[in-house]
């Protein structure tokens, strides 16, 4: 019997791909038994909202609210609290790692993402949580990627998020990032929106940036986990088997995890070694040309900046309101 007979489409991903539960929800987690978990803050934004997570949001407010902090400084110090909370909670679940993520508008400001990744360490580390098991979420733009190698250097794990082109990807990798975040669904979505055309498996904008991206990485040896993310369906899932890492959202696991159909390999070392990659040098002046030059990952960053900060700014409004 074979094994695509006799197993789901998420158990055979799994032998070939690390799985990472894009969510908040904490019950999905435990339902799909991924190795890590990702966060952003739309899905802390959605979750907190949610009445059976409300509960972490209130103990977050009742522990500071009578401290010397307040203001913008007390509403700040909530929201790190919560996104603490969330991770706990999380590494509750998953035996790797979380992934959390640094406020979008230090997007353009390494100096403020470094003290920001910092900050969420300590407080990790003062509730007994490892930053071996932390990721902190930071968007790939050339500030962005020359904090994540500041950090790197204290031994704190990032993952760049906010990827959309193998100049982003070259340039965290020549950082010595720990992990990259290539959203595939949002690259898609893109070229579906310019050329009105719909894209199936390798034939997927999304799907082919990162196969470029971790033949990229294979064929000259470097050690950045790629870890596709952002999946519109499970064909672009399926079609990036064999991945470093992909983290999938409940209704997309929940495909997988009902199917039996065959999930062959399809990254590899040996692929990525025969690839036509070639080696390419980026300093800041070329990185800021390619990325500008490239009309789709330059309007998906800003997009996502912009996106992620308005979620932030709706959490801050939450807290605020409740401290009102």
């Amino acid at each position: 019997m074979t094994e695509s007979s006799t197993s789901t489409q998420l158990e055979q991903l799994k032998s070939l791909t690390t799985i990472v539960a894009d969510t908040g929800d904490f019950e999905s987690m435990r339902q799909y038994n991924p190795q890590d978990a990702t966060t952003n803050p739309s899905l802390i934004l959605k979750a907190s909202q949610q009445a059976e997570y409300r509960h972490l949001v209130d103990q977050a407010i009742t522990e500071l609210k009578s401290g010397p902090l307040s203001g913008d400084t007390l509403v700040e110090a909530i929201i790190d609290r919560i996104l603490i909370l969330f991770g706990k909670k999380i590494l509750d679940i998953v035996p790797g790692r979380v992934s959390t993520e640094t406020d979008a508008r230090l997007s353009f400001d390494s100096n403020g993402t470094v003290e920001k990744a910092r900050t969420l360490i300590d407080l990790y580390e003062k509730d007994g949580i490892s930053r071996d098991r932390i990721l902190i979420k930071i968007a790939s733009t050339w500030e962005g990627i020359r904090a994540a190698e500041v950090l790197g250097k204290e031994g704190i794990h990032c993952n760049l998020t906010l990827l959309f082109s193998l100049t982003q990807a070259i340039a965290c990798a020549e950082a010595k990032v720990q992990l990259i975040s290539p959203f595939v669904g949002r690259i898609y979505d893109w070229f579906k929106a310019e050329t009105g055309k719909d894209y199936i498996g390798a034939d997927d904008p999304g799907v082919q940036s990162v196969v470029s991206i971790y033949d990229y990485y294979k064929k000259f040896g470097y050690s950045t986990e790629v870890m596709g993310a952002s999946f519109r369906n499970k064909g672009q899932i399926i079609a990036l088997a064999g991945c470093d890492l992909l983290t999938i959202s409940p209704s997309l696991l929940e495909e997988l995890q009902s199917s039996s159909d065959p999930v062959p390999p399809v990254l590899s070392l040996e692929n990525a070694h025969a690839s036509d990659a070639r080696q390419i040098q980026l300093d800041e002046k070329s990185f800021r040309y390619q990325l500008n030059d490239d009309a789709m990952a330059t309007e998906k960053t800003a997009e996502g900046i912009r996106k992620f900060a308005v979620d932030m700014i709706a959490l801050e409004d939450l807290i605020k309101q409740a401290l009102s």
